[in-house]
């Protein structure tokens, strides 16, 4: 079944402000709480995510009924892939070095900025490039 695209560019601003936060203040912990994020929203698909829950109980009741659909696949790679910036972005600012703490959280903030602000998902991209390249291998 597909997704209202809101979702997902919603759960992206989020995810952005969030990412400025920790390059901010440097905090591993709410790192750790987007780690989470997006492990629940690459595990169970984006409604499942945090964000993916207050925009259907808080935020889309408030909306107009969608008008623009997309698949949930995509958006749940872009998940898994943010999930493997935050673990990276993590093991740097509890293990170190910082600056690979800051590069991957700072690479995850530029991917969910591109879909909060102007609905470019990379990871969405990543998923059907890499869908294009199996099934011609395959």
């Amino acid at each position: 079944m597909d997704i209202d695209v809101r979702g997902p560019r919603f759960g992206a601003a989020v995810t952005t402000v969030v990412l400025a936060v920790v390059l901010v203040t440097g905090s591993a912990w709410l790192l750790a709480w987007q780690t989470l994020a997006f492990a629940l929203g690459a595990a169970g698909g984006v409604g499942h995510s945090p964000y993916g829950v207050l925009f259907r109980r808080v935020v889309r009741p408030r909306l107009g009924p969608p008008t623009a659909f997309e698949a949930p696949e995509p958006p749940r790679f872009a998940q898994a892939v943010g999930l493997v910036f935050a673990v990276v972005g993590l093991v740097g600012y509890t293990l170190g070095p910082q600056w690979l703490g800051l590069a991957a959280t700072g690479a995850a903030l530029a991917a969910a900025f591109l879909n909060a602000v102007f609905g470019y998902c990379m990871g969405c991209e990543m998923y059907l490039l890499v869908r294009r390249l199996t099934v011609r291998a395959g």
